[in-house]
């Protein structure tokens, strides 16, 4: 599963010059500076030695290979790229450079965030790879160019390396990473809700699991074998597109594994999904009322099918339909508004159980805190905040949530006995930080009192050295240095405190 990320190779390449000065293993023309170092045209020198590596082969983009990478795979669609390069027109002058900067230039290849040669060389390279390249001005900046240092229609020159590359997380916590093999038509793509006709093959640990083509609706993959992540990654699925999906075990079988194709606990899945075709949902602006109250009542249903089946997150879905559909909404009476409040107030409510399970307590208090704001007294809502907080370690917070319960009933047992369990986590708590500051005020005060010591240690040797006094010699008179006094005995060698050095 570790095919998703190339990491930067600078520190296990062979020893190699700044890019521009790279001597090359072939012999040829070896970097920027030796092409503008001859005679001959720089262009001439990509006709004899370079590699058109143009998708229709109008040698608009030439490459040379100037230290090969390590082989394996190449940057896909999508990825984030990290690079060093030095750009210098036909003239020889550079113009820019990210070692001048000391810095990795890094962007998302086929975005668009680059120009268009950058995003057809940097998918033909293996990391570690350095390449010369030329490009003519229709794949550079064109008729307008980059002023004010590239002029228009230019023909530029690039020196490359390929430090590393990894692929386009989809989530924030990593748990799905797509790299795309075949670009997608258009920017149309399917929505929760959409039916999509797919081909999917599924590898775990390199054995092909799975493949088929399959029809699922989005938000409902589960129904057909098809775990969460590849349903996650339809909404970003264009009509055409081919890639492939790293999935973190939360997003493929979890810990339950897939019996039927023979796949364990917390495995990491790896899936190539084409998406042939697709039919869109309504979006929930398209819908009138009426119509988003009975498709809200359906979700709701679907939504307790799969929450007593313990699959939590497709749940999470269908109840966060409820709300995307109806929290903007107030109809147009008292009966709609009740429908809305009460659809709304499941939905939360269903969703914070989930969340529960789930172990997403943030979460939870937040749709808990959604149900208290239409009725401040929900005994289920007080409830199951009182429990994320207490799994929060909150337990202050917890024990008033399981007090406002029973002030709703006073004969809700179970909240009796989470104020227990929070009173007890309290003490301990409490008993706990007692120790530790008790033990962090010994340790401070046997520091100050090892401190006093070695600094009444210091004070003594600095009396003493007061105290004694030295004579100097001065043609039989001596001198104590601590009173500048001089004194007639040439026979005393040390005097024990004198007038001046008490005083000191």
């Amino acid at each position: 599963m570790d095919g998703y990320m190339v990491k930067d190779t600078r520190g296990t390449s062979n020893k190699r010059e700044i890019l521009g000065t790279r001597v090359c293993m072939s012999g040829e023309m070896s970097s920027l500076e030796d092409i503008f170092s001859t005679n001959q045209c720089p262009t001439a020198v990509f006709t004899s030695q370079g590699t058109d590596v143009t998708p229709n082969g109008d040698r608009g983009v030439c490459k040379i290979v100037k230290q090969h990478g390590v082989e394996g795979e190449k940057p896909m669609i999508g990825d984030r790229v990290h690079v060093h390069y030095t750009g210098r027109l036909l003239n020889g002058k550079k113009f820019d450079s990210s070692l001048d900067r000391k810095e990795t230039f890094v962007f998302n290849v086929g975005k668009g965030q680059v120009i268009k040669a950058w995003d057809i060389v940097v998918c033909s390279m293996q990391k570690g790879e350095v390449c010369v390249m030329l490009c003519k001005p229709e794949y550079a900046y064109g008729s307008a160019g980059s002023p004010p240092k590239v002029p228009p229609n230019a023909t530029l020159v690039f020196e490359i390396e390929l430090l590393s590359f990894r692929g386009e997380e989809l989530l924030e916590d990593g748990g799905i990473v797509r790299r795309i093999k075949v670009k997608g038509e258009g920017y149309n793509n399917p929505n929760e809700g959409s039916t999509v006709n797919v081909h999917l093959k599924g590898w775990c640990g390199g054995r092909l699991f799975d493949s088929r083509d399959v029809t699922f609706v989005v938000g409902e993959s589960e129904d057909v074998g098809v775990p969460l992540g590849v349903d996650r990654a339809m909404e970003k699925i264009q009509k055409g597109e081919c890639c492939l999906l790293y999935l973190k075990p939360k997003y493929g079988f979890g810990k339950e594994g897939k019996k039927e194709y023979d796949i364990g606990s917390n495995a990491e899945l790896l899936y190539e999904v084409t998406l042939k075709n697709f039919e869109k949902a309504k979006e929930f602006w398209e819908m009138d009322l009426k119509e988003k109250l009975e498709r809200a009542d359906l979700v709701k249903q679907k939504g307790t099918q799969y929450f007593k089946a313990g699959r939590y997150s497709y749940a999470v879905i269908q109840y966060q339909q409820i709300v995307n559909w109806l929290e903007m909404e107030c109809g147009t009476g008292k009966e709609q508004l009740q429908a809305i409040q009460a659809l709304l107030l499941v939905a939360h409510l269903n969703l914070a159980l989930c969340f529960l399970r789930l172990r997403e307590y943030s979460q939870t208090v937040e749709n808990c805190n959604k149900v208290i704001d239409l009725d401040p007294e929900n005994e289920k809502a007080l409830y199951r905040r009182g429990e994320a907080r207490l799994l929060r370690n909150e337990f202050s917070m917890a024990l008033v949530d399981f007090k406002q319960v029973l002030q709703v009933n006073s004969f809700n047992h179970a909240a009796r006995s989470q104020i227990a369990v929070c009173r007890r986590k309290i003490r301990e708590h409490n008993e706990r930080d007692k120790k530790i500051y008790a033990n962090m005020f010994q340790r401070f005060a046997e520091h100050d009192a090892k401190e006093a010591n070695e600094e009444a240690a210091h004070t003594n040797e600095e009396e003493e050295e007061f105290t004694t006094v030295s004579l100097k010699e001065e043609t039989g008179v001596h001198v104590c240095y601590g009173c500048h006094e001089r004194l007639q005995s040439h026979k005393l060698k040390k005097i024990k405190r004198c007038s001046y050095s008490v005083l000191m």
